[in-house]
This record gives structure tokens, C-alpha cells and sequence, in this order.
């Protein structure tokens, strides 16, 4: 069985925590790690811990932020550069950055340009 989406919400962390072990024993999931915070300017969505899995994830951790998700005119072939060793790792990536797209829809494009490379 497979189910695309299921969201588990509780105002105390410990029943969210045990909530999703239980699920996590009985099947395979994902984590996007959604967190909501509300504030006088509104109700926020936010995936920062799942952010900060991916940079550690990728040895990323130390770099600098940038306005921009890719450098503008930048034209991506099939044909430029060199093949991945193991091409895995970048579909793992991708992988991940499509779920990112969920709180971020600023990196959208550069996500979906990205993933027309994942056969090599």
C-alpha cells in the first residue's frame, strides 16, 4: 500500500514524537519535517530541520547562504561536464529538494531544470 501524504498533528511534541515512532515501526516513511508556527504577521510553514538533514547530509554545512537558488543565464546541458560516478547520490538529491519545494516554492525551477539530469 502505498500513501502519498498523511499529516499527524498534535499541539505536544511528545505525541508527535511517539505518534510517528509507531508509524515508523510499522512502515517505511518520510519525514518532511513540516513545522507550523503562528505569530501576529500569520501562520507559518517551515522545513528547517529537514534543511539543515540535507546540508549535513551533502557535507554543506559550513557554506553561505545565497539570495538566489542559481546563477542567472546559467545553461545546463546534457552534454557539458563530466558524468557522476555514481549518479544515485545526485537522484537522492534531487529527491529530497522536490520535497523541500513543499515550504520553498522559490526553488521550483532550478529543482525541476535539475531533475532533467537524472539519468546521468
Amino acid at each position: 500500500m502505498y500513501v502519498d501524504d498523511i499529516l499527524f498533528v498534535n499541539p505536544n511534541p511528545t505525541v508527535i514524537k511517539y505518534g510517528t515512532t509507531l508509524l515508523h515501526n510499522h512502515f517505511k516513511l518520510k519525514d518532511l519535517g513540516l513545522e507550523l508556527s503562528q505569530s501576529k504577521h500569520g501562520i507559518f510553514l517551515s522545513q528547517r530541520h529537514y534543511i539543515l538533514f540535507i546540508l549535513s547530509n551533502c557535507g554543506m554545512m559550513g557554506c553561505k547562504p545565497s539570495s538566489i537558488p542559481m546563477m542567472p543565464n546559467n545553461k545546463l546541458h546534457i552534454s557539458f561536464g563530466d558524468h557522476l560516478p555514481d549518479p544515485d547520490i545526485y537522484r537522492r538529491l534531487i529527491g529530497r529538494l522536490l520535497y523541500l519545494t513543499i515550504s520553498r516554492p522559490d526553488i521550483c525551477f532550478i529543482v525541476h531544470e535539475l531533475s532533467q539530469f537524472l539519468s546521468k
